[in-house]
């Protein structure tokens, strides 16, 4: 185990080199632009900087996810002020590479995954995403949605459920048409 930063520096380096590139992927899921969840990414850690070290604690994770989404929906709102895309436009824009989703996307079941995952509501795609891509335990998932405790236990044990079904019934039909 690394022993504990000692300057207020190294803790943010630290964070830095820890957390950033989650932080990144999961603004990425609200903004959709790469650049632009670097841009939150980037923020997040500057209010980190200038964030007493003393008052987070132990909860770091869920403090720099809280403010990546806070600062990710912020931007979204001004984006959204700013510019209406028409549909269709936001899948025409350029991306340095495959997205997550795209890479999965490449096997059968990568691909029942994402159906899957796309029927479900926001609320329980981003919970399940913090817990499973993320590794957040319910309370740090608590901490940066603002969901109780056993709200983000329910959507994520309602998720589970709904999308065991949906492979279920997806892979069952994929075996019978072969």
């Amino acid at each position: 185990m690394n022993p504990e930063p000692s300057t207020h520096a190294e803790w943010v380096r630290d964070a830095l080199t820890r957390h950033e590139g989650a932080l990144v992927r999961y603004a990425m899921r609200f903004t959709g632009d790469i650049e632009t969840a670097r841009d939150v990414a980037q923020d997040t850690f500057l209010r980190l900087c200038d964030a007493d070290r003393d008052q987070i604690g132990d909860y770091l994770a869920p403090w720099l996810y809280r403010v990546c989404r806070n600062r990710a929906l912020d931007v979204m709102k001004k984006e959204r002020r700013m510019q209406l895309l028409e549909k269709g436009q936001a899948e025409r824009r350029a991306a340095p590479g495959p997205t997550p989703e795209a890479a999965a996307a490449n096997t059968e079941t990568g691909a029942a995954v994402i159906a899957a995952m796309a029927t479900l509501p926001e609320n329980q795609q981003e919970v399940f995403r913090l817990k499973f891509q993320d590794q957040l335990s319910y309370r740090e998932i608590s901490d940066v949605t603002g969901f109780p405790v056993n709200n983000v236990r329910y959507l994520i044990h309602t998720a589970l459920q709904t999308m065991r079904e949906q492979l279920r019934d997806r892979l069952e039909l994929a075996g019978a048409v072969r």
